[in-house]
């Protein structure tokens, strides 16, 4: 099966011409993966302490040559509301919207997140 697409092809003078829709009703789409990767780790580490691979933070930072500093904030990128994490992926938030800015505090509650236009411009 081929992937649907807007766009039409028409013939002009023994010419094929591919015709786009309007720029105002194409979707663009950011995806930045250092975000991505960013989520990956946090998801991948929470694993790692939820199975009892490491016991403290600081052994997993230590293991990863990180500081518990760092690896903190990155965790916290797993308290995300899901459909926050599916717009990350998805690449439907805007450039604003960083691995730099969801390491500041966030609100946990999910609803609250949806309040929160500072991080999740889309």
């Amino acid at each position: 099966m081929l992937p649907s697409s807007t766009c039409s092809i028409r013939k002009r003078g023994g010419r094929k011409e591919m015709i786009l829709p309007d720029a105002a009703l194409v979707q663009h789409r950011h995806v930045d993966n250092t975000l991505i990767k960013g989520l990956a780790r946090a998801f991948r580490w929470k694993k790692q302490l939820d199975t009892g691979k490491f016991a403290t933070l600081g052994d997993l930072a230590a293991s990863e040559k990180i500081s518990p500093s760092y690896l903190t904030r990155i965790l916290r990128l797993t308290l995300l509301a899901p459909e926050f994490i599916d717009a990350i992926l998805d690449g439907q938030l805007g450039p604003e919207t960083t691995l730099a800015t969801l390491m500041e505090p966030f609100p946990i509650d999910w609803a609250e997140q949806g309040l929160d236009n500072r991080l999740f411009r889309s």
